[in-house]
């Protein structure tokens, strides 16, 4: 965990906005994730990354350069699931953020 959480550390930029999926961060409805993302955007931060940990999760180093700790859910999901579920919440936070009728 602390090797994978150095190389994704090297890839971080300085003026990237860090949201680290974490089973102990935030939960935020689709509504609420949207309007986190229209601010940050508003606050002038347009780069924003999603980490996404392994199998063991994130190292304390990667959760502790976070801007945002955000969880899905108190449940487990398998890491290609996450990224899947991770776009779909991306698409439907820009569709609310625009008005537009996907979101339910």
């Amino acid at each position: 965990m602390k090797k994978e959480g150095q190389r994704i550390i090297g890839k971080i930029k300085d003026r990237q906005y860090i949201i680290a999926l974490d089973r102990l961060g935030k939960q935020l409805s689709s509504i609420l994730l949207s309007k986190t993302i229209e601010q940050i955007g508003l606050s002038g931060k347009s780069d924003i990354v999603f980490i996404i940990g392994g199998s063991l999760g994130l190292s304390s180093e990667v959760l502790s350069k976070a801007d945002l700790k955000l969880s899905f859910s108190n449940m487990t999901f398998p890491h290609q699931l996450m990224k899947v579920i991770l776009l779909e919440q991306i698409y439907r936070a820009s569709k609310i953020t625009r008005n537009e009728p996907y979101h339910k």
